[in-house]
């Protein structure tokens, strides 16, 4: 039994906060204290429930007299550290559990513990330092869905860089916009799509080893990133606020040409606890999220991949839907969780 907006729609008033939040924990309590037989033998709704322990004034959710709009659900606590990265945040939190799992890719079955991850991430960006990424720089992503297109996004992020996404089905004409926009000082990619960046003449990084005849040898495999790095085990000393920018995303929104969307380190902190949250209310833990939505799009980067590492969960990466497959990967690795969109329903 949970409550949610479903079953609270009410109106309080700033003095009715720490009352409200009282009545919540009691009756959290109280569904710990009932056996499970007593549970089946409630006849009564989380309406009904709500009704009981919560005074009328307070069942409803809605505008006060003060013009705030305020609900019955426990408020947020956002990390008040103004010095905090969305890296520090995430292996903060989940520094109890090194040896579960955090990445899994489905297509090439690699795995990272979260302790792994911290360690590659480590080792990435003080490659990418020496590939001469520094803060406040732009690195482009443009590749699949993989899990090293994460470990990639944490270290670019960890060195104050942002990055910026691009859809891996631009033409190389809507790749140039967005990199004359962005202007980015290295590409991230793998080689089947290189064809869609060799005019811009930059730098690349390769997710991927590949054999394709169009990938240039100057590129750097992710391997040789890595290695680059040499035997280093903590990140790069770099003041980072959650006021930087860590990514910039492009949109179109309803009409138009894309236009760039700045998100900080707050804004990935901030939204993860969010969309977190109502698992963590009802102590939801060790879930597994299968994403398929892609990660140069803030619902695959931001909402699952950072939003469910945050919180410990694993996460699967898989490059494109297909049902057999997206059926065998749940089966495979005991997905919980998979979050889609109209198109894919």
């Amino acid at each position: 039994m949970r409550l949610g907006p479903q079953c609270i729609d009410d109106v309080v008033s700033p003095s009715q906060v720490d009352c409200q939040n009282k009545n919540i924990k009691f009756i959290q309590h109280w569904e710990e204290e009932i056996t499970e037989q007593q549970r089946k033998r409630v006849i009564f709704s989380v309406r009904s429930v709500c009704e009981l322990y919560i005074p009328i004034s307070m069942q409803r959710s809605g505008y006060g007299s003060d013009g705030i709009y305020r609900s019955l659900r426990p408020s947020i606590v956002f990390p008040k550290n103004s010095n905090l990265s969305l890296v520090s945040h995430l292996f903060n939190r989940v520094a109890a559990f090194p040896s579960k799992p955090a990445l899994i890719d489905a297509d090439s079955s690699e795995t990272l513990s979260f302790a792994e991850l911290k360690l590659l991430t480590v080792r990435v960006a003080h490659g990418l330092l020496r590939l001469g990424v520094t803060k406040n720089d732009v690195v482009l992503f443009l590749a699949p869905n993989d899990i090293r297109y994460i470990v990639c996004f944490l270290a670019v992020a960890s060195l104050g860089a942002a990055v910026t996404t691009v859809n891996p089905a631009y033409t190389a004409a809507e790749v140039s916009k967005q990199a004359n926009d962005s202007k980015p000082k290295l590409l991230v990619t793998v080689a089947e799509l290189w064809d869609k960046l060799e005019h811009l003449k930059l730098p690349a990084v390769f997710l991927r080893c590949s054999n394709a005849p169009h990938a240039p040898s100057s590129a750097t495999s992710f391997d040789a990133l890595v290695q680059l790095a040499g035997s280093v085990t903590e990140f790069p000393e770099i003041k980072i606020k959650q006021s930087d920018t860590a990514a910039l995303l492009y949109s179109s929104g309803t009409t138009g040409l894309s236009k760039g969307v700045v998100l900080t380190h707050g804004n990935f902190v901030a939204a993860s606890l969010m969309i977190g949250f109502d698992d963590d209310l009802a102590g939801v833990l060790h879930s597994v999220f299968l994403c398929v939505l892609p990660m140069f799009h803030v619902f695959g980067l931001m909402v699952i991949s950072y939003g469910q590492l945050q919180r410990g969960s694993a996460v699967v990466s898989l490059k494109k839907f297909e049902f057999e497959l997206v059926l065998k990967t749940i089966e495979k690795f005991k997905v919980t969780h998979l979050w889609v969109v109209p198109p894919i329903i």
